[in-house]
């Protein structure tokens, strides 16, 4: 992607933030979910830059990647993590050589053409498949093709996704299904009723007797030595929960620089206090985007540790949970006023502890290096 389709591409979401903004508070509402914004997305070509060129996308780079995800998430964190799923999937998938290339090649051109896509692996009282569950989903062969049955669970992008990427069990084996939306037997149960992210509609799948044909299985293999997804793919997580405290940033500096107390006279940010918490924010901020955007470009390269992916991501999220904290702090009681977005900011960052890997995962696994 040529550098100045790059700064066009980022002038005009950068464009789109405050129209993001001023829709962020509605996504509080249970069942709500950013329809406009993702069909904006959608309309920018966005969703489809992570395609191969030959499929009519951009070969968009990791670098770029977080760089794009992180701004979406200062106009609203609920479009950026689900739109970066579809977003990290594309990475995975960029790299596959195990589908069937017939399949492989449909499914790339509906994605040229705007189809919304995720990889769907959880499921209710499983536990993640991170930490080695079994998958419940049970798949039959049939005339044909197949029969899928089973219970999908954090079906982010869910009321727009076209697609879907499912680990299922199949003759007692791993396996992965692309399964349409549209197939008869999906149903979306709404039960997403988090406090944080309400907007990204991870919802549950249900699947009853799915048929899918022969060509839908896309891979045999053990789910963590997938390749499916690529791990670089992951580094969506931390952008978006470094722009949400970013957000939180900019609200509190614009806060601290234009209240003055009549005691004071004078705006806040003057203080040594507050001037103190600002500079903090700002070298969190620092220290984050280095770490991000350094990993991103190591995996460019093709030069990164897993490990180094790893520590990033509960890196950059523990940061963005101390930002928010400290703009919190800047603006005191008012940051739990109604009008205010720093409630939001605080409880959305702290979703990021519970995507996948969780830190307890990431500080085993360094422990072992």
């Amino acid at each position: 992607m040529s550098n100045v389709a790059t700064a066009s591409l980022y002038e005009e979401i950068e464009a789109l933030l405050p129209t993001f903004q001023a829709r962020e508070p509605e996504l509080d509402a249970l069942q709500s979910f950013p329809y406009d914004n993702v069909r904006a997305l959608v309309d920018l070509g966005y969703t489809k830059l992570m395609l191969p060129e030959a499929y009519g996308g951009a070969n968009l780079s990791a670098s770029e990647l977080v760089r794009y995800q992180a701004l979406i998430a200062q106009g609203d964190g609920a479009t950026a993590i689900a739109i970066g799923w579809h977003m990290g999937t594309l990475l995975g998938l960029r790299s596959n050589t195990a589908w069937p290339k017939a399949t492989y090649d449909f499914l790339l051109n509906e994605v040229a053409n705007g189809a919304l896509i995720n990889l769907v692996m959880s499921e209710r009282g499983s536990g993640s498949p991170t930490r080695g569950a079994t998958m419940q989903t049970t798949a039959k062969r049939v005339a044909g093709g197949y029969r899928i049955t089973g219970h999908k669970a954090f079906a982010t992008l869910s009321p727009m996704l076209d697609y879907f990427i499912s680990g299922v069990t199949l003759d007692g084996e791993d396996a992965f299904f692309l399964i349409p939306m549209a197939a008869e037997g999906v149903t979306v149960l709404p039960v997403w009723d988090s406090v944080a992210l309400r907007g990204s509609a991870s919802h549950d799948i249900v699947l009853e007797d799915v048929f899918v044909p022969e060509e839908y299985l896309v891979q045999c293999a053990n789910i963590a030595d997938s390749v499916v997804r690529s791990p670089g793919g992951l580094l969506h997580i931390p952008a978006c929960y470094l722009g949400i405290s970013e957000a939180a940033r900019t609200y509190a500096v614009n806060f601290a620089t234009s209240y003055i107390p009549k005691s004071l006279g004078k705006p806040i940010s003057e203080t040594l206090p507050i001037q103190q918490k600002l500079g903090e924010m700002a070298l969190l901020i620092k220290q984050s985007t280095y770490m991000l955007h350094g990993v991103a470009r190591e995996f460019d390269e093709g030069t990164v540790a897993l490990a180094d992916l790893l520590a990033t991501k509960t890196t950059v999220v523990n940061n963005a949970i101390k930002i928010t904290d400290i703009a919190m702090r800047v603006c005191g009681a008012h940051s739990l006023s109604a009008d205010s977005p720093l409630h939001r900011y605080y409880l959305h960052v702290r979703a990021g502890l519970h995507n996948p890997p969780s830190d307890d995962e990431i500080l085993r696994l360094l422990a072992t290096l």
